[in-house]
């Protein structure tokens, strides 16, 4: 097996086939990872959820990473990190084309809206289902592929 770093170009497109992955956020000095849905488009990479502890998180420290991964097999994938920034998107004027571009951006996937805005249920008690629309302006990208050489 061969491990070779991505381009810059390479790893932009791996984001934008994809969707899904994992975004890492940490609060007073404790990390917390969680997966995401996600869509990328014009530098940026574009949620959606519902209140609960990685908005919390992100709100405190808007300082995050993301991954994402294509495995065929343990000695073939690709694996690309995003170190950025979260931009909340409320719902206000000055806001709303960003909001409607995240939107359309995140209906290009089916389902896109799951698991962000799905029914939970934490300490005996149901989650309100407020949207939040998001972005994570990526300042660095990274990625490594593995192939059998």
């Amino acid at each position: 097996m061969l491990i070779r770093e991505m381009t810059r170009e390479a790893s932009l497109d791996l984001l934008a086939r994809k969707g899904v992955g994992h975004l890492a956020c940490a609060l007073d000095g404790q990390p917390y990872i969680t997966p995401i849905s996600f869509a990328y488009a014009g530098g940026a990479l574009y949620g959606f959820a519902t209140a609960g502890q990685k908005i919390t998180w992100m709100r405190a420290n808007p300082l995050v990473c993301v991954e994402a991964d294509e495995i065929e097999s343990p000695q073939k994938w690709m694996s690309v990190v995003v170190f950025g920034r979260y931009e909340e998107l409320p719902d206000r004027e000055e806001l709303r084309e960003a909001r409607q571009f995240a939107y359309s951006v995140l209906q290009r996937q089916p389902l896109w809206w799951e698991p962000g805005y799905a029914r939970t249920i934490i300490g005996g008690k149901e989650r309100a289902l407020e949207p939040i629309y998001f972005r994570i302006h990526v300042h660095h990208v990274s990625g490594h592929r593995a192939t059998l050489e």
